[in-house]
């Protein structure tokens, strides 16, 4: 598991393609729908190395009239959220846990970065990542900064393959809420794919940037 997701965003695999991936039925999108009672926010997950310290994966969350989360050729699934392409929908508060456990592991930890928005930037981004589809193996975090350049207000977002620049961009957006999450779980995580909900007790929550 660990290697695979080492993989995701390596400049080797800059050929490879994910595919097309699922596509749910509009009912089951419509079905599904979540609106969260917050301000709109877009929140960039970064997904980190414990050994390495390297940034191996990044995913974006847009809350707007809808939550949904943008996992660019990532391994995450749930049996219980529609798919199209690379995006998810039906992200509750329990969605959120779960794919943050999914991916916090005694390997990697999930660097979480929440920036209030308004309802026009909500927007923009949930237009930009429901429509994009299936991302390519490889490049994950360009994907992230090509949908964020065309939100005003993220137009010097870096579009380099590296979830480390992403992140380090996130950390100096004015006003952004930063949370680390630490699991020292087993990298299988097939027991929480099987088991929903996620399991909350082992992970330790801390705040501010990541500085290691």
């Amino acid at each position: 598991m660990r290697a695979f997701l080492l993989a995701l965003c390596l400049p080797l695999l800059l050929g490879a393609c994910a595919g097309s991936g699922p596509y749910a039925s509009d009912e089951e999108v419509a079905r599904a729908r979540f609106r969260d009672d917050g301000p709109p926010t877009i929140t960039l997950f970064t997904m980190i190395n414990n050994r390495s310290n390297e940034g191996a994966h990044s995913a974006l969350m847009v809350s707007g009239s809808q939550r949904v989360i943008f996992n660019p050729a990532g391994t995450f699934t749930h049996p219980n959220l529609p798919q199209r392409g690379d995006t998810f929908y039906g992200i509750d508060d329990g969605k959120v846990d779960f794919f943050i456990d999914y991916h916090a592991r005694e390997t990697y930890r999930v660097i979480r970065h929440d920036v209030v928005v308004t309802p026009e930037q909500a927007e923009i981004a949930l237009a930009r990542v429901t429509s994009n589809g299936a991302v390519p193996n490889a490049l994950c975090t360009t994907s992230i900064g090509r949908t964020l350049r065309d939100v005003p207000g993220f137009g010097n977002a870096p579009r380099a393959p590296f979830p480390r620049t992403t992140m380090r961009y996130f950390d100096t957006i004015p006003g952004v809420q930063i949370r680390r999450y630490y699991d020292n779980s087993p990298d299988d995580r097939s027991d929480i794919v099987r088991d929903s909900p996620a399991d909350r007790q082992d992970i330790v929550v801390e705040y501010g940037p990541d500085t290691r």
